[in-house]
């Protein structure tokens, strides 16, 4: 297939745009981006869409999609029994029926970044989806829906787990203890790791260790293969995973970062990103007191790489254009707010092999606007997702 007449954003390291551009799908690959006249003469279908504007499917980096639903049947996000659950994997608690996967598709949110839930200072593996199945609209099974898994375990400071655990008069009740409960965690892991090293290297008079299914779990964020997501709103929250993070050499990505616009500055060099949001919410505890819209363009100026989310279903992961047109209200520069719901989350999750810009080899999302993506009149004319094209006109 052949989309002509198009301006592509294609969002790459150029920030280039084409003008009469078109892109040749494959499957559900890009195959090949450039001006309409090279691209329009082979023997393929083409389709002329009419002088629109196309940009990569946008990329939510911290949702709770399909986790949290209407109903107690289908609240799966927080296993609050125990306060470490590095084993929980997020992929088998999403319900791909939920209304908001349609949602996201119709707004252009074509991934999605699934996390477990807050409560936990270790809460589980968070996993990188398509928020579209082969069967859509109807429900689908997310293992076909996958991009990677798992992309970071997800860590808790503040608040959260604090007033989880003291409602049932259980450790932690302070930031001393989920910071300790962390330490142990990663401590234990890092042992059963090394006892799991020599065992390898020398079977014959080494014992194996026993098997340890919350270590087990943490052994690819301790060999830096993935980070941790730290949910962090307040600085001193910030501060204590970097803290954590270089005591036991792990990669660290500050979510929600309330207050990290204050002090930014000082951690440019200490994390891999921020993932900045929900900004479009209300201060509905104390450590949201710093909330501000301009704290993404403050993060993202100071070269810390930043994107931007909605937190579904603290705000609707169908509103992410308006998130990104508010930072931008509040002084982000417009092109890094685009590339904060594009490139720039597919580059801090570890998916910017498969999505978040317009290249040959990427996977064909795209995202199709008559005009400005982040006027809040406007909606997608469509939305590919793997190389199907889907209309709402």
């Amino acid at each position: 297939m052949i989309l002509t007449n198009l301006t592509i954003y294609t969002m790459n390291s150029e920030n280039e745009i084409i003008e009469n551009g078109a892109i040749r799908t494959e499957g559900n690959k890009i195959a090949e981006i450039g001006k309409s006249e090279e691209l329009s003469g082979s023997n393929e279908e083409i389709i002329d869409m009419g002088g629109i504007n196309v940009y990569p499917g946008f990329i939510d980096a911290h949702t709770h999609l399909g986790i949290f639903g209407d109903s107690e049947e289908y609240c799966d996000g927080n296993e609050d029994s125990d306060p470490i659950t590095p084993q929980l994997r997020v992929i088998d608690g999403i319900d791909t029926g939920n209304m908001y996967f349609e949602e996201a598709v119709r707004a252009g949110v074509t991934t999605a970044i699934i996390s477990p839930g807050s409560t936990n200072p270790i809460a589980g593996q968070i996993s990188a989806v398509k928020t579209y199945s082969p069967s859509f609209p109807d429900a689908g099974r997310i293992d076909d829906m996958v991009i990677k898994t798992p992309i970071a375990v997800k860590f808790a400071l503040g608040e959260n787990p604090k007033s989880t655990y003291n409602d049932k008069e259980q450790m932690p009740v302070t930031r001393m203890a989920v910071a300790a409960l962390i330490r142990e965690a990663l401590e234990k892991a890092k042992r059963y790791e090394k006892q799991k090293n020599q065992y390898e290297s020398d079977i014959e008079n080494c014992d194996e260790p026993e098997y340890d299914q919350k270590s087990e779990a943490m052994l690819d964020l301790i060999r830096r293969n993935i980070p941790a997501h730290f949910h962090a709103h307040s600085a001193n929250d910030i501060y204590t995973a970097i803290r954590i993070a270089k005591e036991f050499d792990i990669r660290a990505v500050i979510v929600h970062a309330t207050q990290g616009h204050e002090i930014c500055a000082g951690i440019i060099n200490e994390v891999e990103g921020v993932l900045s949001g929900p900004i479009l919410t209300d201060v509905s505890k104390p450590e949201l007191r710093h909330l501000s819209l301009s704290s993404p363009g403050i993060i993202s100026k100071s070269g810390i790489p930043t994107a931007l989310i909605t937190d579904h279903p603290e705000t609707p992961i169908s509103l992410l254009t308006l998130c990104a047109a508010a930072a931008v209200r509040g002084g982000m520069d417009r092109n890094d707010a685009l590339r904060a719901i594009t490139i720039t989350p597919a580059e801090i999750c570890g998916i910017a092999d498969r999505t978040g810009s317009i290249e040959a080899g990427k996977d064909a999302d795209l995202v199709f606007f008559r005009h400005d993506p982040f006027d809040i009149t406007e909606k997608p004319l469509h939305t590919m997702i793997g190389g199907r094209l889907l209309s709402f006109e």
